[in-house]
């Protein structure tokens, strides 16, 4: 049978840290397009309560809640959560992330923790915590990042944190595959989110000019072209593609 189009249609997704950025484009598009999506979120702010509304405007069975992801505790409810409400899972996407820019001399232990334990460790706790509710064509999507490939100063813990993830995927990839469940890694290039716009006009500028020069699409990308690489990922149209890296980043070098 030839399929033509990508389908999610009932599927149910876990999208971490979806209340922002590149997530809440994941979980706007994966909504639309038919499946049934939970989120998280740390802080209680004014994106939390638009992603609710929207959701509330979308067909199907969404839900929004409160995790620390960086924490197990934080882990341990959400997934707590995803087994009350859908009592099994199809689509993993550990999104969930945060960054600081710190010079690797000053990098203090407990910096580097944190950074790892929510880049990485969450990823590594929910997928653990999930084995119970995946069934054969389920798929986890791990976010990545072109940082891994090049290095970036100043990002020593965050870049360490999503090559490991390139690592954690391709093992878990060959350990899972027998079960007919995939892992991906999904990695963006350089995508406008709200806290890029809301940097002062002349530091937006300059980003968008120094990276608009090095992507050969010469732009910069939107959240919902990462959300098409989800899908893909996410659908029956990837059924042979695993521990693989997908890059969505206009060819930026």
């Amino acid at each position: 049978m030839v399929q033509t189009q990508i389908a999610v249609e009932g599927k149910k997704f876990l999208v971490t840290g979806g209340t922002k950025g590149i997530g809440r484009g994941l979980v706007l598009n994966a909504a639309a397009a038919g499946a049934d999506v939970i989120t998280c979120y740390r802080s209680e702010d004014e994106s939390v309560a638009s992603l609710v509304r929207e959701l509330k405007e979308t067909p199907g069975d969404h839900h929004v809640v409160r995790a620390d992801v960086g924490e197990p505790e934080g882990v341990r409810s959400l997934m707590e959560e995803v087994r009350t409400r859908f009592g099994r899972l199809d689509v993993i996407v550990n999104n969930a992330g945060v960054i600081s820019h710190i010079p690797y001399a000053n990098l203090a232990l407990d910096e580097w923790q944190r950074i790892l334990d929510t880049n990485l460790t969450a990823a590594f706790l929910i997928i653990q915590e999930s084995l119970p509710i995946l069934g054969p064509g389920a798929s986890i999507i791990n976010i990545g990042s072109k940082s891994c490939e090049v290095g970036i100063p100043l990002r020593a813990h965050y870049t360490a944190a999503k090559a490991a993830m390139v690592g954690l995927t391709k093992s878990l990839a060959k350990e899972l595959g027998p079960q007919g469940i995939r892992v991906n890694v999904l990695a963006p290039g350089v995508i406008v989110t709200e806290a890029m716009l809301a940097l002062p006009p002349d530091q937006l500028e300059a980003m968008k000019v120094r990276y608009t020069a090095k992507t050969a699409l010469a732009r910069l990308g939107e959240a919902d072209e990462i959300a098409g690489g989800m899908l893909f990922l996410a659908s029956d149209l990837s059924r042979y593609v695993t521990g693989e890296v997908l890059h969505v980043d206009g060819g930026i070098t």
